[in-house]
Order: C-alpha cells, then structure tokens, then sequence
C-alpha cells in the first residue's frame, strides 16, 4: 500500500505539534480526517509512529526516523515543479562537454567559468576527446557540446568559431629553426625529422600541416594524437612537431616554438560544436551565454 503527500504533510504537523488538533487547524481541516490520514499512513508503512492517548501525542522510535524521510520526501516533492521549469528553461541540469587537450591551454578554464557565473545551477560533465571521438559522442547522444576542430558535417551539426591562432614549430633547443629571426617556410624544413599528427586521431592537424609542408608526413619518424606526446618526443630529440601557438603554455624544458609561414596567418581554428538535434535546453542556455566568447 502506497502512501500520499496529504499523509506525509498531516504526519509532519502531528509530529511538530504534538497534539492533533493544533495540527488540523494548521492544515486548515478537522481532526477526524487528520486522524484516519495518520491510521492509513502507518498501515501503508508497516509501522506505528505515533503513540497517542488523550493527554498526550509522542513519537515512536519508528517514527522519529520516519520523519526524516518525511521531511525530505516533501521537499522534493515541492521543488519538483519548480526544477522542472528551470531544466525546461536550460537554467538547470546537466552539460556533458567533451575538450581536445589543446583547449586547456587557456580558452576551456574561460568558458567554465563564463558558465558557473551565469547558469550556476547547471551541472558540467568534462570528457577530454580528440575532435573525431566529440563528433561520435555527440552524435550518439553522449556529449552535449563540443570544444573541438570544425567538422564538416554542418547538416548535423552546428559550429561556432571560438578561437584562431598560428601554427607553430616546436624544436630542440639549439635548433638552427630557432634562430632563424624569421617564420619557418616549408623549404627550411627539408630533412627533419618529424613527430606528426596522426592520420586518423587528429586528422585535422594531419590535414592542416601537409597542406602547409607536403613533406612533413614524409619524413615522419612517430605519429601520436596529443600535443603534449608531441612536445615530449621534440625534448627527447624525436625530431620536430608542428603544434598549435598555444602550446607555449607547456613550457616543456628544452623545446622552443617559432611560428610557421602559413597562406592563412592564423589557420588553427577553435570551435563549439553541438548537434543540431539536441533536447537538451541547457545547450541553447550555454550557447546564448557563451557568445560574447565567440570571434565570429
């Protein structure tokens, strides 16, 4: 036998009261009522949690711990109505943001904050994905935005350019790279030796540096995801990588950046990414309060 909010409200009163006809006139009724809500109350819980004679109304050990709950159940019960306007408005619930490694290098840490100071009440669920996995996960319902590489799939999935910087070498320290005085071209770069994006894991990056240096995935010697696997191998004297500007964050001891001549100055982009099917309020929320971040 279940049990009613009406029963819960009419056993609290009791409980606060003690006496059953200070309760009935707070909840604004008889005592007889209030009496058969309280008898049926505890059939439905199996337990006796009043103890009552005409001098006097106690709580049984039973339901001194029942009141707890009782307590709680209500307060659920009466903020229910009003989370669920604030999850329907995306003022409240729950983001699941999937980041590449490369946005904490500064521009992940503004967004979170941008979000805790304007929709406080919303939950953020943090996932670091290369830009590959985020699209997977965003199709299939797992993530809800994306920091990550622009997709080319604009029918399912809308974009907003966040960041641009430059494409930048990162060399041993000692390399005749760095003291150029100059960008790097492609022609400086013949005969490195060089840790590359992979194919498949960071296709964009892939895509970005063999359109700049058509010999790079040539002279390749190891192919890894990350941009920081990228920097340790350059320490290690594995050869150069091309990496993000925003590297330079990671001062890894014994590596040094200068920047590579590119057609476009600034060609690594940045974007929001979420799908366009989205049910999740939230998004739309996340989405208005992050626009002053957006460049375009």
């Amino acid at each position: 036998m279940a049990f009613t909010l009406e029963q819960l409200r009419g056993f609290v009163a009791v409980a606060d009261e003690l006496h059953f006809g200070r309760a009935a006139a707070r909840l604004a009724m008889t005592q007889p009522p209030l009496s058969r809500q309280i008898q049926k109350l505890e059939r439905a819980v199996g337990a006796q949690l009043l103890e009552r004679d005409n001098r006097r109304v106690a709580l049984t050990a039973a339901g001194e711990v029942f009141l707890v709950e009782a307590r709680r159940l209500l307060t659920l019960a009466d903020g229910a109505p009003e989370l669920a306007r604030r999850v329907s408005s995306g003022s409240s619930g729950l983001l699941r943001i999937g980041f590449t490694a490369a946005s904490t290098y500064g521009l992940l840490g503004q967004l979170l904050n941008e979000l805790a100071r304007e929709l406080p009440d919303v939950d953020v669920d943090l996932s670091e994905l290369v830009t590959r996995e985020q699209v997977a996960g965003l199709r299939a319902g797992e993530l809800d935005l994306g920091l990550a590489r622009p997709t080319v799939d604009q029918q399912a999935f809308g974009s907003r350019l966040l960041h641009r910087e430059a494409l930048c070498v990162a060399a041993p320290l000692g390399s005749p790279l760095l003291a150029l005085g100059r960008p790097v071209e492609a022609d400086d770069l013949a005969g490195e030796a060089v840790v590359m994006h992979s194919p498949t894991r960071a296709r964009y990056f892939y895509d970005l540096v063999v359109g700049a240096v058509p010999t790079a995935s040539e002279n390749a010697v190891h192919t890894v995801g990350q941009v920081l696997t990228m920097l340790w191998l350059v320490a290690a004297g594995r050869g150069i990588a091309f990496v993000p500007e925003s590297a330079a964050r990671l001062p890894i001891e014994g590596v040094g950046l200068v920047r590579l001549r590119t057609p476009v100055p600034q060609p690594v982009e940045l974007h929001l990414l979420w799908s366009r099917d989205t049910t999740n309020p939230a998004v739309w929320r996340a989405l208005e309060v992050l626009e002053a971040l957006a460049e375009l």
